[in-house]
């Protein structure tokens, strides 16, 4: 992100570490000028998603934003276009851990 750039809903410095001593990683979404913070989904949030989204998959992405959203332009969340451009990117704050399996 260039320092010279002034996004919508962009946060100072101090906002963003004062999230990251609450919520832990913090990632941003930027979509045409607009920034989303969010924090990491926690497994109460991704269930309920998968729940709501099991019908409706729009849900998923809407639960998911509306939990992690910790700051930044409210946009991102209300119109359809900044949504979608987000909606996109959210699977990549969910991360999972490899696991192996061991037989014995």
């Amino acid at each position: 992100m260039s320092e010279a750039l002034e996004l919508i809903g962009q946060a100072t410095p101090e906002q963003i570490e004062g999230w990251k001593k609450k919520h832990g990683k913090i990632y941003g979404i930027i979509v045409d000028g607009h920034i989303a913070y969010l924090k990491k989904p926690d497994r109460k949030t991704l269930g309920y998603a998968s729940t709501v989204g099991a019908k409706d998959p729009i849900k998923f992405n809407e639960v998911v934003l509306a939990n992690c959203f910790v700051g930044g332009s409210e946009a991102v969340k209300t119109d359809d276009e900044l949504f979608f451009g987000a909606s996109a990117k959210l699977v990549d704050i969910i991360q999972v851990k490899e696991a192996e399996l061991v037989n014995f």
